[in-house]
């Protein structure tokens, strides 16, 4: 799970809801202090057990360049309700839902779509569906198929025990002591505990079976005609970092590697990722523009 490093919202960034015709959803919009959004609109999505708030540190940079910029909490995750239907949760109703949302951030522009970890499996569904105005598409810290390695034990882990042993069990006896153990400060850890047991549980379990099951989309995804962004930090835990450069050079996408960042570039090189995001979009705009010029 992504670990905001603050909670305050920078100047320009405010909590909003957005309507949609399949629901309401809890969002963080970010506009430029000073000057106009003159820019096409970016929909951020983020991963399995994250939300809204893990993209705090890029917003305001994000939107300075002139652009509104809105993070948003899936149905199910935290400040988003959602239902007891299971089948709510898959990458493809979940990819419904981000392409309701994109069409009502676009307002009939295209919309730059950026999905990080699990909320990147769930964007490359809306991008397949290809019934919303895209400008791109970004993985960050996502990969071709269901997540390998540690993050997978952690999850299959989590996905036999919650069902008998509950949310609460989770946090108290594994992500509690892991956050502690980080030096994570006790107002980040308060958060962390909120955000967690606001989730409903059915979208736990159902989002965690897909980030582990997904199926290998890449060659589906490569006949697009969006440009591309594979962006991953080189000490990434959740796919390893050759996978995500193989998946780019599959994809015939942008790849860009963040030094020092693991599995969440927006929180841990927010400059970083923020400067690789803005030069990305402005690119990929201008392209459009000339093509359809």
């Amino acid at each position: 799970m992504s670990t905001p490093r603050f909670l305050t919202l920078p100047p320009g960034v405010s909590t909003e809801q957005i309507e949609t015709p399949v629901g309401s959803f809890a969002v963080l919009e970010a506009l430029p202090v000073s000057g106009v959004a003159e820019r096409w609109p970016a929909l951020l999505v983020p991963g399995f057990t994250g939300s809204k708030e893990d993209f705090i540190a890029v917003l305001q940079t994000l939107a300075q360049a002139g652009r509104r910029v809105v993070a948003v909490d899936m149905r199910g995750q935290y400040e988003t309700p959602g239902p007891d239907d299971p089948e709510a949760y898959t990458c493809e109703a979940l990819g419904a839902d981000i392409e309701a949302i994109a069409a009502a951030v676009g307002q009939g522009e295209p919309v730059h779509l950026l999905g990080h970890s699990f909320g990147g499996l769930v964007a490359r569904e809306t991008v397949l569906n290809g019934m919303v105005k895209l400008a791109s598409f970004t993985l960050m810290s996502s990969g071709p198929a269901g997540i390998i390695g540690p993050r997978e034990k952690a999850g299959r882990v989590m996905l036999a025990e919650m069902p008998e042993l509950g949310i609460d069990y989770m946090w108290a006896n594994r992500m509690e002591p892991e956050a502690l153990q980080a030096g994570v400060p006790d107002d980040i850890v308060a958060f962390l505990r909120k955000r967690l047991l606001a989730n409903h549980p059915t979208a736990l379990m159902s989002m965690g079976r897909e980030v582990l099951e997904a199926a290998d989309r890449v060659a589906e995804l490569a006949g697009c005609g969006l440009d591309i962004l594979v962006l991953y930090g080189e000490h990434d835990d959740g796919w390893p970092p050759l996978l995500q450069a193989e998946m780019a050079r599959r994809l015939g996408a942008d790849c860009v590697v963040v030094p020092g960042s693991v599995h969440s570039p927006a929180v841990e090189a927010p400059e970083t990722t923020a400067a690789a995001l803005t030069r990305f979009w402005n690119a990929a705009e201008s392209r459009m523009l000339q093509q359809h010029g």
